[in-house]
Order: C-alpha cells, then sequence, then structure tokens
C-alpha cells in the first residue's frame, strides 16, 4: 500500500493545540462529567456532531467534544495520545498500526459504524448523467488524457469546455481512499485540481462552477449539485449511491467509516460506541444521508 504524504507541520500543530488537555480518563472536575474528545474524518464531522448532541441528550454526564480536519488529522491525534476517538474514512495504514503499537503497547481498536457513498457532484447545468470508474481515472489521473468536457461528450450550455476539477487536500481519507478506488494504488494525481479542505467546500464550489466536477461524501448532497451515476467500466449499467446500492456492493466507489481508539479507552467511551453502533445510532446515519451498517 502506499505510504501516505506527511501530514503539514501547521495542520497537526492546530490539532495539538486543539486537543491539549484532553483527559484520556475522562473527567472532568468542574461539571462533575466525562469527557470524550473526538477528531478526525471530515466526512464523517456532522454526522459525529449530531451523534455527540443526541447521546448528550441521553447521557448528561458525558460531554462528547467534535472537531474535523481530516482523517489524518484524526489519526495523528490518535497516534500522539490526543484523542479519545478518532474519526476516519479510511483504514489506518501498517505503519500507523505499528506506531500505535509502539505508544499503546497493543494495536489500537477498530469499529466499523458506517459507510460512505462517495459521490461525483457536477453542476445542474451540465447534461452528463453517467461516468464509469475508468473514466474519473483519465480524468483525475497523473498522465490521463481527459481535460475537456467534450471528450466525455458533453456540452455545458454557456461553459468553457476545459474540466475544472475538484479534489481533496491529502490530509483527507476521502482523497486517499479515491486515489486507491480510482486512479489506482501506484498512480497519483495530475496537477492543476482544486484540492480544498472540507467536503462541504467541494460540494459549494461545484454548485457555482458550471464546469467543475468533484467528489464527496454523499452526505453533503444538496438540492444546488447533481449527483452522477457510476459504473465499474465504460458501457456497463451505471448505478446510483443509495443505502441497497452500497450495501449490495453494486454502486463501485462506496467504503466504509470508522472509529478507532487506544486499546485503553475507558468504559464511558466503550458505552457511546456501542450506543452508535446500536438502533439510534444507526437510525442517525439515513437521516444524515450516510448508510448504516444493515438496511432498516
Amino acid at each position: 500500500m502506499k505510504r501516505i504524504k506527511q501530514i503539514s507541520f501547521a495542520a497537526l500543530a492546530a490539532a495539538s493545540l486543539l486537543l491539549t488537555g484532553c483527559d484520556k480518563k475522562g473527567g472532568d472536575a468542574k461539571k462533575n462529567t466525562l469527557s470524550i474528545q473526538n477528531i478526525g474524518s471530515d466526512t464523517m464531522v456532522n454526522l459525529a456532531q449530531a451523534w455527540a448532541e443526541a447521546y448528550g441528550k441521553a447521557e448528561p454526564s458525558v460531554s462528547i467534544e467534535v472537531a474535523g480536519g481530516g482523517s489524518g488529522i484524526g489519526v495523528a491525534a490518535l497516534l500522539n495520545g490526543t484523542c479519545d476517538i478518532a474519526n476516519s474514512s479510511r483504514h489506518l495504514e501498517a505503519e500507523e498500526v505499528e506506531k500505535a503499537k509502539a505508544k499503546y503497547g497493543a494495536e489500537p481498536k477498530e469499529y466499523k459504524v458506517g459507510y460512505d457513498a462517495l459521490a461525483i457532484y457536477v453542476h445542474p447545468s451540465n447534461p452528463l448523467n453517467e461516468i464509469s470508474v475508468e473514466q474519473l481515472s483519465d480524468l483525475y489521473r497523473e498522465g490521463g488524457t481527459i481535460s475537456k468536457w467534450s471528450e466525455l461528450g458533453v456540452t455545458i450550455p454557456g461553459a468553457p469546455d476545459e474540466i475544472v476539477r475538484v479534489s481533496r487536500q491529502n490530509n483527507s481519507g476521502t482523497y486517499h481512499y479515491f486515489r486507491e478506488a480510482v486512479l489506482g494504488k501506484k498512480a497519483d494525481f495530475k496537477k492543476g485540481s482544486r484540492d480544498l479542505s472540507g467536503s462541504k467546500d467541494v460540494v459549494e464550489l461545484v454548485s457555482t462552477t458550471p464546469s467543475a466536477i468533484g467528489y464527496s461524501g454523499i452526505g453533503y448532497r444538496t438540492d444546488k449539485v447533481k449527483v452522477v451515476k457510476v459504473s465499474k467500466k465504460k458501457g456497463e449499467p451505471a448505478i446510483e449511491p443509495t443505502i441497497e446500492t452500497t450495501l449490495n456492493k453494486t454502486y463501485p466507489i462506496a467504503r466504509p467509516m470508522f472509529f478507532y481508539t487506544p486499546p485503553n479507552a475507558g468504559a464511558h467511551v466503550a458505552k457511546y460506541i456501542d450506543w452508535v453502533l446500536g438502533k439510534d445510532g444507526q437510525a442517525m446515519i439515513a437521516e444524515k444521508g450516510y448508510i448504516p451498517l444493515e438496511a432498516k
């Protein structure tokens, strides 16, 4: 597996400053509550905040603080010992697991909490209705030959023919998943894309740029963008990202979402994760536009 690009020092510093003083045992003497520091995946941040708010009402003795920044930021906080739960839209790399074992004496615990169908977004004025993984690779991959909408048989009224490629920054789990699932593990992105820090930012830019195409979690879908169906290969049936097509694995670019915790996380952390994996927590996944672990 290709080694993850190094997270910027500034991003790590920001994460450290944000989480300084994280009490891994969860004590909060002033409020007499238990604290959970939850940081990471930008894809998951809205869902994580909704979970935290709902759980706080059910268990007022527990305070859950949520921050985004990207899967890489969450993993870095896990390895630094500055969070209780790292949200990640990708698996830990082998090197990261080894670093965690060196710090904690055991591997971190992994919990699959749901799925995200990675959606391909275009402007509503774009007549494109479907695209293949092969074409996406040829569009985003270094050395790929697609750079104009006309090469996909598309003309966008009043818009330039040149495709505006919208992508994510390299501390994003979505960036790494897209690279591996679409470009190929040994490939990299071609230069010249608009690399944004947040999932919401991708959707917003596409919504105001008729010649743009971008990828982001299905939970960020709005009525200001169009979701394109995706096929594995050109000529094969194109699939819409839904709960059903994600769970039956016919939609080709869906991935699990994870919680990672230190091996010695407190009992209050385990209880919260049990709630997320239970009926109430899983129901909220569908409400927020993501895919629960099982169809209801």
